[in-house]
């Protein structure tokens, strides 16, 4: 019998896991239980860095650390399945991969459910299986819905949010050359002969709101780099970014100064104990933390970005000490508080339940439509509460990704 526990706060280390199985009275008793999950990576990547132990990857000759996520992940199972196990728990197994991996470890996991007892526990819910016969809803580790998935109906637990006031004015204006900020003339890139990108034309122009989709390793991050001065290969392309070619004597300053930038990963980067208010004043001043005197002016505004998103009752507490979704709130405010040019969301919903993730598409929405940045949305996945009005799709192939514009 397959069971999916699926929630907001179903996110655990392996001890967790196995006593929340216990708890829940899915897993048969007396089996051999292995656990898939990203803390069991961890563990092994660990052994390899350490020990010089090389237990997933004995056969290849490779480390954990060079693998992509859906590499590390296949030679995780393959792993596992050579101990024989009778039932696996998978802690969502298909985050931060992209379609098409998903689509292959889906399969083989419908195959696995022939022969071995699957637990699989997922913050989104469009990541259960084919196999699942019995449900679990856990909301705020309360269980609120026990029994067959064709009975339980997602949307009636989904929130929609409001946000009641509008988006914060800019405190001043930026001086570009014309409403085009980022143009791309058949761009082509390659990285020790492989080629990456092929003839890539596209133009971003302000106020636009667009989402940048294609598998690992098609050239997104290639493409972002160019964008924020941080890739040598931009130099000798047919390029613009904000009004002038790229190498025609503009310093990484004069790009990244109409540039807001948020990833998940900055989170652990942003460890300063300061307050949430404080980190959104740190936006205007270009800092982590705050660290300087300011002006009442830039706290009203900040404040007026904290009310915008509903935390004014959160402002003076600490950042550190937010829960995840309220800390992504904060930075994506941090970035947006000067109103740049663009704004690049890098993967800001990976990790995400899918009631944060709608609750911060929201958000995003809110932005893209009253303000005059543009927005660029980096995702594996189409967030069913996201309102782009443009998609650029990077599509692999022999000559390097081709882009489709939609």
């Amino acid at each position: 019998m397959h069971w999916m526990i699926y929630g907001n706060t179903v996110s655990y280390d392996q001890e967790g896991v196995l006593q929340l199985v216990k708890e829940l009275g899915v897993a048969e008793g007396g089996k051999r239980v292995a656990v898939f999950s990203n803390k069991t990576l961890d563990y092994f990547i660990e052994e390899e860095a350490i020990h010089d132990v090389f237990s997933l990857t004995a056969d290849t000759g490779r480390s954990l650390a060079t693998l992509s996520s859906g590499e590390k992940k296949k030679a995780l199972l393959a792993y596992l399945l050579k101990q024989s196990p009778e039932c696996m728990i998978l802690d969502n197994p298909f985050e931060n991969l992209d379609v098409e991996t998903r689509l292959e470890l889906r399969s083989r996991l419908n195959e696995l459910s022939a022969s071995v007892q699957l637990i699989l526990i997922v913050r989104r819910y469009e990541d259960g299986l084919d196999a699942i016969g019995n449900l679990i809803y856990v909301r705020d580790h309360a269980v609120v819905f026990k029994g067959d998935p064709r009975a339980f109906d997602i949307d009636q637990y989904q929130v929609h949010h409001h946000f009641p006031n509008k988006v914060p004015d800019a405190p001043y204006d930026y001086d570009l050359h014309g409403d085009a900020l980022v143009v791309f003339r058949d761009v082509s890139v390659q990285y020790e002969g492989r080629p990456v990108l092929t003839r890539v034309s596209w133009e971003v122009k302000r106020g636009e709101f667009w989402q940048l989709k294609g598998p690992n390793g098609s050239g997104k991050t290639t493409m972002l780099t160019m964008i924020n001065g941080d890739n040598p290969k931009a130099f000798g392309q047919d390029i613009w970014l904000f009004g002038r070619k790229k190498g025609s004597g503009e310093s990484v300053w004069d790009i990244k100064k109409n540039i807001g930038y948020f990833t998940p990963a900055m989170i652990l980067r942003f460890r300063t104990f300061c307050s949430l208010e404080d980190m959104v004043i740190s936006g205007l001043l270009d800092s982590i933390g705050l660290y300087r005197k300011v002006t009442d002016l830039q706290r009203d505004l900040a404040r007026e970005w904290i009310d915008f998103m509903g935390l004014k009752h959160l402002a003076g507490s600490n950042f550190v000490e937010a829960s995840d979704i309220v800390q992504r709130m904060v930075l994506i405010a941090r970035a947006m508080i000067k109103h740049p040019p663009l704004l690049i969301l890098d993967e800001p919903t990976a990790g995400l339940d899918d009631e944060s993730a709608l609750f911060l598409s929201q958000l995003i929405n809110r932005i893209a439509s009253e303000s005059r940045t543009a927005i660029l949305f980096v995702s594996h996945r189409q967030e069913p509460g996201l309102h782009p009005e443009r998609i650029l799709t990077l599509t692999p192939g022999d000559e390097g990704s081709v882009a489709t514009i939609g």
